[in-house]
């Protein structure tokens, strides 16, 4: 049987994904979440003219050195000064606070010197100076944000200022992520003397969070088809189905049977890449499914390379995988004809970016993994590589 290609593999498990609907959350809610709509300012900030100093404001004309001001009232934050401002008057005002109709400039309190109820000008004021107009960081109607970011603590600061107490964002794509075979048993579980402790459900889970989406282990289904069908998610009840091990045709791999039985349409399941040859894509009740290999490594490296762009296609972020480059610190052989994905470390000199291949590269070390910081991307069939050569790299998003 042919092997589909990784490029081939990710065009066709792309094409015409449905994007995610809309919710509001609550701003304290938003974090990590992707933008809906553009959003705009409700109101300018500043929304009035404030002062950027503590000291005094005044009529520039006035404020020369020299000359002697009438403290009249004073204007703090939150409170504002509720009178006029006469000539040869001043107003004792401090950081943020409005500035009285009509002042236009701040005389700062180490150029003024008190005396009674007055003050002597030290230094002489230009208009404008230490004053911060209403509108200065934005004018109310002002799009600020954008549809399609994803939201952090600065712009949903941003939002806040805003004075946007929720926020429209996209519904997370449902993720519900199935492991089976009879070897496995949970984390903190008794295995048996042919058994192995299970890592992909929780490590595909929090890939699945860390991408934007919202994982839904369903566990460990033993190797019989009436288990694993019994552990699928009902229709309606997920947008992406992430099934791991079981995907191939061995006596014991039955996964592609049962899905079958249930009314799955195949698209592919062999890939021409290394590590995760046997993964499977097909479509189940309007789910994309995803069969990952067994193999842990082999497992979260299909999962970085085919499920986070799935779920950020749904989320309308587009499918982009962050590729860099950098330069090898040792050789490399030639390639087979399957794509290679070789987990390596990242350091730097003074030339720039370094990337360092683990000398095994074993799909079932799950240590090496998981202390990879890149993986270096080898084309089908390419040539030797030797120590100095630039190469594509992968970078592996830190907790992820």
């Amino acid at each position: 049987m042919t092997l589909t290609s990784v490029a081939d593999a990710l065009s066709r498990l792309l094409h015409d994904v449905p994007e995610t609907g809309h919710e509001t959350v609550p701003i304290a809610s938003a974090l990590g979440r992707v933008l809906a709509v553009d959003l705009s300012a409700r109101r300018s900030q500043p929304p009035f003219n404030a002062s950027a100093m503590d000291g005094y404001a005044v009529f520039a004309r006035d404020a020369v050195e020299g000359a002697r001001l009438t403290v009249v009232g004073e204007s703090r934050a939150g409170c504002r000064y509720a009178g006029q401002l006469s000539d040869g008057q001043a107003v004792r005002i401090f950081t943020g606070a409005p500035v009285p109709d009509a002042a236009d400039a701040i005389l700062i309190q180490e150029n003024a010197e008190p005396s009674g109820g007055d003050i002597r000008v030290l230094k002489s004021v230009e208009p404008g100076r230490y004053l911060r107009p209403e509108g200065l960081d934005f004018k109310v109607g002002e799009i600020l944000l954008k549809a399609g970011i994803i939201l952090n603590p600065r712009t949903i600061a941003l939002a806040a200022s805003m004075n946007l107490p929720e926020l429209p964002v996209r519904k997370r794509p449902r993720v519900a992520i199935l492991a089976t075979g009879d070897e496995l048993v949970p984390p903190g579980g008794d295995p048996g003397i042919d058994q192995i402790i299970s890592s992909n459900g929780a490590g595909i889970s929090l890939l699945v969070s860390a991408s934007g989406g919202q994982p839904d282990d369903r566990g460990i289904a033993e190797d019989r088809i009436e288990a694993i069908g019994d552990a699928l998610p009902g229709s309606g009840e997920a947008d992406i189905l992430v099934i791991i091990g079981g995907a191939s045709v061995g006596d014991h791999d039955l996964v592609q049977e049962t899905l079958t039985r249930r009314g799955m349409t195949l698209d592919f399941w062999r890939i021409a890449m290394r590590p995760g040859k046997p993964l499977m894509v097909g479509e189940l009740h309007g789910m994309k499914v995803l069969g990952l290999p067994g193999n842990p490594v082999s497992a979260m490296v299909c999962a970085h390379i085919f499920l986070k762009p799935l779920i950020r296609k749904m989320l309308a972020l587009g499918e982009q995988t962050s590729i860099s480059s950098a330069r090898l610190t040792a050789d490399l052989p030639a390639n087979d004809e399957r794509q290679d994905y070789i987990r390596s470390t990242l350091s730097r000199d003074d030339t720039g970016l370094l990337v360092t291949p683990f000398s095994r590269q074993d799909s079932s070390m799950l240590a090496t993994f998981a202390h990879s910081d890149a993986l270096i991307i080898r084309p089908p069939h390419g040539a030797a590589l030797k120590t100095g050569e630039t190469v594509p790299i992968m970078p592996l998003d830190q907790g992820n």
